[in-house]
């Protein structure tokens, strides 16, 4: 809410309002809320597709070790997850079905997908932050020339 009250400080003279005052800060706080889970949906698939990745390119004894402690992890952060969060993560990231698929298939709206997914990425960063310097050491090593 902050940002949306920065960014009509900044944008004060060429601001142009043509609706109410209350319409225009619901509909910027909307649009901001939705780019922010965007963002988030984004750092999300990369952790996983980086995760993937790991799992694919490590032939290390040491490596291969500490990928199964991640994925360990990983599994007990997702198992923090309420059931319904974990049910719609899985069938988005893993089963790589689209919201709408997730909708039709779990008879809610896209709406509440997109609830649960947000809510989904919000437990993960918060119990893997800690791990999150072991992936980028994993992930130096890999990749290393």
């Amino acid at each position: 809410m902050q940002t949306i009250f920065l960014k009509l400080w900044k944008k004060n003279e060429d601001l142009k309002i043509r609706t109410s005052v209350k319409s225009y800060l619901y509909k910027s706080v909307y649009h901001s809320s939705l780019n922010y889970i965007r963002g988030q949906k984004v750092q999300l698939k990369y952790q996983v597709t980086t995760t993937s990745s790991i799992t694919d390119h490590s032939d290390d004894a040491d490596q291969k070790l500490t990928m199964k402690e991640l994925e360990r992890l990983l599994q007990d952060a997702l198992s923090k997850l309420p059931e319904k969060c974990r049910a719609i993560f899985h069938l988005s990231r893993f089963e790589k079905l689209k919201y709408q698929q997730i909708a039709d298939q779990l008879n809610i709206s896209i709406k509440t997908v997109e609830t649960h997914m947000g809510k989904a990425i919000r437990i993960l960063r918060k119990e893997m932050k800690d791990f999150l310097p072991i992936i980028a050491l994993v992930l130096s090593n890999i990749f290393r020339p």
